[in-house]
């Protein structure tokens, strides 16, 4: 397997390095960002290069790249340094925890993030660029398009279509048989029971203060 290059230089790209590092047959040798936010020569203990020099230093005949960003601008940050990897002809890796249920026959596209604990039912299609944080569950016969990332112990039933560049909030509970259109923004807690429409918003009612302190509520 290639050695790994990462994009980015945050939270998710040490994330990344931590698991392709302990549970895939990936060595991570370095990790690259644009120029312009690159502070310093090194990150993790390891060579932090402006991404305009990394083919010179990290070739892509030679080491594969992931692309370790968030969901900025729904997900269309990453998905442009996505393509931009791969017009410099680097293979796109794909991690899926060791920890996770897989029972798809077919396996995600590339760039993907897929932790534990999450329960991937038969006949699912996940295509590329796309990140499952821990615990989730996609019921059978669902398809989650590019681009899209899918936070924390969300339920997505049966015979349901995530397009692309979504972004799906923890513990959200999509009904079966939706169609969740491109650009959707499900927000943390949000039951959806109806198909959705391009670039909507679903934000459920937040949890009220209660007008006692806790030293007065009897338990």
């Amino acid at each position: 397997m290639a050695d790994l290059v990462i994009f980015g230089a945050g939270d998710i790209a040490k994330l990344a390095c931590h698991y392709f590092t302990h549970d895939s047959p990936h060595t991570v040798a370095a990790f690259t960002v644009d120029a312009a936010f690159r502070s310093a020569d090194q990150f993790l203990d390891r060579p932090l290069v402006a991404f305009s020099e990394v083919t010179e230093r990290y070739p892509p005949e030679r080491y594969e790249m992931f692309v370790a960003l968030s969901y900025t601008r729904m997900n269309h940050a990453r998905a442009e340094k996505y393509h931009q990897a791969k017009d410099l002809g680097y293979t796109l890796a794909t991690y899926v925890s060791s920890r996770c249920t897989w029972l798809a026959d077919d396996r995600p596209g590339d760039n993907c993030l897929i932790l534990e604990d999450n329960t991937i039912q038969p006949f699912v299609r996940i295509g590329s660029d796309v990140t499952l944080w821990s615990g989730n569950h996609v019921g059978h016969d669902s398809t989650i398009d590019d681009h899209c990332f899918v936070s924390s112990h969300v339920v997505i039933s049966g015979h349901v279509h995530v397009q692309p560049y979504c972004f799906i909030g923890v513990n959200a509970t999509l009904r079966n048989g939706l169609t969740i259109a491109p650009e959707t923004l499900i927000g943390a807690g949000a039951i959806v029971m109806k198909d959705t429409e391009p670039k909507s918003v679903y934000v459920p009612d937040r949890t009220a203060l209660f007008p006692k302190t806790s030293d007065k509520v009897k338990l």
